[in-house]
């Protein structure tokens, strides 16, 4: 089993109600969050497009936020979920400093915190917070090792990029374009 997701750039209109849910899912204090909207553009005038995207933790294969903590708090679950431990972590921003997408905080009792696909609703069979509230239905989660499942669907048919490839992580979110 290897959780993935799949975010279609074509469908994403910015709204961040993925941001609000998992602020309110995983009780985020107000003015931090684990995931948030980017926009970026591309082309020359008059030719231009934008592209909305919602990023988070990438939940990388080769996670180097998991390689360089010292104590061992960030580490890899089954499913390839990228957790931090807040009792075992002191604080320290290593893996923050490590984190090529910058989707690490500080968290103000003093530990990192950071997407964790929603764990605990994964467990009980329910789609990440963000996932399950987005109105435009852009987001895709699921088992990458199925090939019936609907982002290994997706990724066999549509076109789509990660970000920061050339960090070399085997990120797992994909951006449908």
């Amino acid at each position: 089993m290897r959780y993935a997701m799949a975010i279609d750039t074509k469908k994403c209109v910015g709204c961040s109600d993925c941001v609000v849910a998992c602020q309110t899912e995983n009780k985020v204090p107000i003015g931090y969050c684990r995931d948030w909207v980017t926009e970026s553009v591309h082309g020359t005038y008059p030719q231009l497009e934008i592209e909305l995207r919602t990023e988070r933790c990438n939940h990388c294969d080769d996670a180097p936020c998991v390689r360089c903590c010292p104590t061992g708090a960030s580490h890899i679950v089954e499913g390839g979920i990228v957790l931090v431990e807040e009792f075992e972590c002191i604080g320290c921003g290593a893996c923050i400093e490590s984190c090529p997408y910058d989707a690490r905080f500080s968290h103000p009792e003093g530990y990192v915190d950071k997407c964790t696909f929603c764990m605990h609703r994964v467990n009980r069979g329910q789609q990440p917070a963000c996932v399950s509230v987005c109105p435009t239905k852009c987001m895709y989660f699921g088992d990458l090792d199925d090939p019936r499942s609907e982002v290994s669907q997706l990724l066999k048919t549509r076109k789509y990029k990660a970000l920061a490839p050339e960090a070399g992580t085997k990120p797992q979110i994909f951006y449908l374009m």
